[in-house]
């Protein structure tokens, strides 16, 4: 198995490395101790909705196997666990009453995270939002924002004395436009209008959320985490090069201008027209409000094409199973350019990884193509951080095989192998080999 070879010298004492996984990915136990229903669970169960009609009932059953989950993690020597909490599992119906039994599975999980040496690093929505919220109109009401306040609120008030982070949204721009313009994402909306109109709320609601937590004496650091591409146009065509910019202020800018600036790309609003989202005073104050740190989800990068002819299989690069191109140098690129434009606080690379046909051999997993790609971004990472890019973290996607949302379980992120007839867990090379380097990281810390 390939070594880290001298990859760690390239990273400074104190640097954090993690893993990550989400609520509704590997938690299960969809029914059990008054959890609520989620938007998700009511989406896996339309037909033809997921890949592989599969649902998230049972998962990876983590809600009962926290405990060897947390050794396994510790077992791999990282830092920091990023996880999310399930709004319905401690709020059933979105507002309302707490469920005591909810919120006593992450008294535990912190716990236990603590007592282990690891820092919880915890998400409010990674996209499950109460089915109750949404038949009141979801993130397409001004209302939810006020809910999540709410809910944000209430998780600081169990948990923000023991926490390294929270992170308000996980990629907002796949709420929006996943679930609501193209749907195939929960909730299965198709609408541009009503798309956007939910990313200027999940703002908005970052915003007033980072306000209500500081009022109330937030102690950890509080940021959001935005999945980010480096757009490359696919031809030197003046057509191409015009769509790159387009693209830039549909999707990366439209987060990153309102976050840093306070406003959303001209560009974007006329292409919009009467599709753009409807602004009160005062809303793209609140969105602006100062973050702690910014998280940043990187897989592959984005190809402009005015004529939409690109095709990943004939560029010539390496393709994941998911089809997604394998390009280190664009998690470089994206870094460079935000900090370019943008006064940034300190960065992490909250989510990066690779989902491959993984199989078992001798109750291993030799999944080389998966070092490679960890290999290479974790590289990428630290020439961004050489032209002055601030991170200070990165966390592997994912701790292990899970739900990977309308692809089912057919595709696997994990750096540990999940069988799921067993729950058996089985570390793959890639975590072995990770481990290896957050070894000899943590080692040149210490000396």
């Amino acid at each position: 198995m390939p070594s880290p070879n001298d990859l760690h010298l390239r990273f400074p004492p104190g640097f954090r490395w993690g893993v990550a996984t989400s609520a509704f990915q590997i938690e299960g136990a969809a029914f059990e101790d008054g959890r609520g229903e989620s938007i998700w669970d009511r989406f896996c169960h339309q037909p033809g909705a997921i890949a592989d009609g599969s649902h998230g009932d049972v998962a990876c059953d983590h809600y009962h196997r926290w405990e060897s989950d947390l050794d396994l993690i510790a077992s791999l020597g990282v830092t920091s666990y990023r996880f999310s909490v399930s709004w319905p599992r401690v709020l059933p119906t979105g507002s309302g009453a707490w469920n005591p039994k909810g919120m006593a599975f992450y008294e535990r999980l912190v716990d236990g995270l603590l007592a282990r040496g690891i820092e919880p690093c915890l998400t409010l929505n990674h996209w499950d939002l109460p089915q109750a919220l949404q038949e009141r109109g979801g993130w397409a009401a001004r209302d939810t924002m006020h809910r999540f306040v709410d809910y944000a609120r209430g998780v600081q008030r169990h948990l923000g004395d023991r926490v390294r982070m929270i992170t308000t949204h996980n990629e907002p721009w796949v709420i929006a436009i996943l679930g609501h313009e193209f749907g195939t994402f929960a909730p299965g909306i198709k609408s541009r209008k009503t798309a956007y109109q939910v990313a200027h709320h999940l703002l908005v609601s970052h915003g007033l959320a980072l306000e209500a937590m500081r009022a109330d004496g937030a102690k950890a650091p509080l940021g959001i985490v935005l999945n980010l591409a480096h757009t490359e146009p696919a031809t030197s065509s003046a057509a191409d090069a015009a769509r790159v910019e387009l693209d830039e202020a549909m999707g990366r800018r439209w987060y990153t201008d309102a976050l840093f600036k306070g406003r959303y790309p001209q560009l974007a609003l006329d292409e919009l027209g009467a599709d753009a989202p409807r602004v009160e005073a005062g809303d793209m104050a609140h969105i602006a409000t100062p973050m702690d740190y910014l998280g940043i989800n990187y897989y592959s990068r984005h190809v402009a094409s005015a004529d939409n002819s690109f095709d990943a299989k004939k560029s010539g690069l390496p393709l994941t199973a998911m089809g997604w191109e394998i390009y280190p140098r664009g998690l470089t690129g994206v870094l460079t350019t935000l900090h370019h434009e943008y006064e940034l606080p300190p960065v992490y690379i909250t989510e990066n990884g690779a989902a491959f046909d993984d199989h078992m051999d001798g109750g291993k997993v030799h999944d080389a193509d998966r070092i490679d790609y960890l290999r290479g971004h974790i590289g990428a990472v630290a020439d961004a951080m050489e032209r002055g890019v601030p991170v200070a973290g990165y966390m592997v996607w994912s701790l292990m095989d899970n739900f990977e949302w309308a692809s089912g379980y057919a595709k696997r992120f994990g750096i540990v192998h999940v069988d799921y007839a067993t729950q058996q867990r089985a570390p793959k090379d890639s975590g072995l080999w990770y481990r290896d380097l957050v070894r000899a990281c943590r080692e040149r810390s210490s000396t």
